[in-house]
């Protein structure tokens, strides 16, 4: 067990940044340090997120690297395009763990077409579950022996983790076809950010469902791709991905279809593909026959909830995946990843149990 670490938060006053600190208050191997902001700048914690009643009386600070120098971890809840300039000015034998987007696409043409600007640069992809070898194997290879040796992580996307842990095994597998695949995501506002925004207001989400960014220009869309050539070196992935705000403030629930490559008379290999691919997993669990995930069952939980089922006429696998995006979507994969690279177990920290109803 390594000795407890000061962990830093930059971007402490929105969602993410409120979560992980929710997350490191119960972690029995950190102190919090600096809790940086913006716009919240000299005000107190508490102010910001009342249910964090053991942080109340913190102040935060300007967002600037003097601020989080002398801390052995710092943790990035940033906007696209902030954390890049901020990482760089930090010593490289900091453990930094990026929330946002700027380091996770390897591609700097994705990066230029679907956010804009300069590529930031690649660091190493914190999804411990990710399949990065055959699923064939006895113990398929995962990206947590990356995670254990880095210190500049990146933690994916919400959409992307949902649907990366619905896909990978059955592409890793072969038994399904990496292309024409279809995702239909149910998402709470919250994975938008805090930020006011007019199509997130009470009065325009309660009572409705709506689509946004439809039509292949999501940007987690070169994410999910990336993750699944990493599954299968061989695919060629296409995919269909459409999310839609639903009235819940966090939880996801993708739906994934895809194309099976050969003639199945049940779901016998594919469901032995999935057993085996999680079966060492502590935060992903594969429902027993018949049992759907539902976002209530991982809310406020760093767990991901699968189930799948084939449609025989229509020659496809329907997968489907619940978690929380605040949680197994964000903050608790960036602890997640700090217990990884520091030595912690896997699960300090964090709990497998949700707060429904």
């Amino acid at each position: 067990m390594p000795m407890v670490l000061r962990v830093g938060v930059a971007g402490a006053s929105g969602y993410a940044g409120g979560e992980v600190l929710r997350l490191l208050a119960q972690h029995p191997g950190v102190e919090i340090g600096a809790v940086t902001a913006y716009s919240q700048v000299g005000e107190t914690l508490g102010s910001v997120h009342p249910h964090l009643g053991s942080l109340a009386d913190r102040v935060f600070v300007a967002t600037a690297p003097q601020a989080l120098a002398g801390h052995d971890v710092v943790i990035l809840a940033l906007p696209h395009g902030a954390s890049g300039p901020l990482a760089a000015d930090l010593p490289d034998d900091v453990l930094v763990i990026d929330c946002g987007a700027d380091h996770r696409l390897a591609s700097s043409k994705d990066w230029e077409r679907f956010y804009g600007g300069d590529h930031p640069g690649t660091w190493t992809y914190g999804l411990p579950e990710l399949i990065t070898g055959s699923s064939g194997a006895e113990e398929p290879l995962t990206q947590r022996h990356l995670i254990r040796n880095s210190r500049r992580i990146a933690v994916p996307g919400c959409n992307v983790t949902a649907v990366t842990l619905a896909l990978g095994p059955g592409i890793a597998s072969g038994l399904l076809e990496a292309q024409d695949l279809v995702a239909v995501l149910a998402n709470g506002p919250s994975g938008a950010g805090r930020a006011l925004k007019p199509h997130l207001l009470a009065s325009e989400i309660l009572g409705s469902a709506s689509p946004y960014q439809v039509g292949g220009v999501h940007r987690h869309i070169p994410e999910i791709l990336q993750n699944l050539r990493a599954a299968n070196p061989d695919a060629e992935p296409t995919i269909s991905f459409t999310p839609t705000l639903v009235p819940m403030a966090r939880g996801i629930l993708a739906t994934v279809t895809a194309r099976l490559t050969t003639t199945m008379d049940d779901d016998g290999p594919l469901r032995d593909a999935y057993t085996r691919a999680y079966a060492g997993e502590r935060f992903v669990t594969f429902l027993p026959p018949g049992q759907w995930p539902s976002t209530a069952a991982t809310l406020g939980a760093n767990t991901a909830h699968l189930q799948l089922a084939l449609d025989r006429d229509a020659k496809r696998a329907v997968i489907v995946a619940a978690i929380d995006n605040l949680v197994k979507g964000t903050a608790g994969a960036a602890i997640q990843c700090l217990n990884i690279a520091s030595g912690f177990p896997e699960e300090t920290g964090l709990t497998l149990n949700g707060v429904a109803p």
